[in-house]
């Protein structure tokens, strides 16, 4: 059964949570470090646009699984998707990023490390 599709379209935050934590998908953050560090969802892993537009490989957590890549409105995450469809991965991006994920009440870590709804 195949999840991803780039025809299919984008995935909402909610649609996107609920992937991953049913473990059909790993969240892969795109943002740049200064974003990241300033809140992101549980769980994600972090790879920003310009290192990923650069070569580099997805991290090790995302390797041979199917990736949703989120950024802070959508259009980063979108490209990062395409990027990664490009090199053969399942690849899709929420629709509105993290500002969509937070403001659906959606779980956010924060600079101090605690987790807000």
């Amino acid at each position: 059964m195949v999840f991803f599709r780039r025809d299919s379209g984008r995935l909402s935050p909610a649609q996107s949570r609920e992937r991953v934590a049913q473990g059909r998908a790993v969240l892969l953050d795109v943002r740049e470090d200064f974003e990241w560090r300033a809140g992101h969802a549980p769980g994600a892993l972090h790879l920003p646009l310009s290192r990923l537009e650069a070569g580099a490989a997805v991290p090790r957590a995302a390797r041979g699984r199917p990736v949703v890549a989120i950024c802070r409105s959508g259009r980063r995450s979108q490209r990062a998707a395409e990027i990664l469809t490009g090199r053969g991965v399942e690849a899709t991006d929420v629709t509105g990023g993290m500002a969509a994920w937070a403001g659906a009440g959606l779980p956010v870590t924060g600079p101090g490390g605690g987790v807000t709804a």
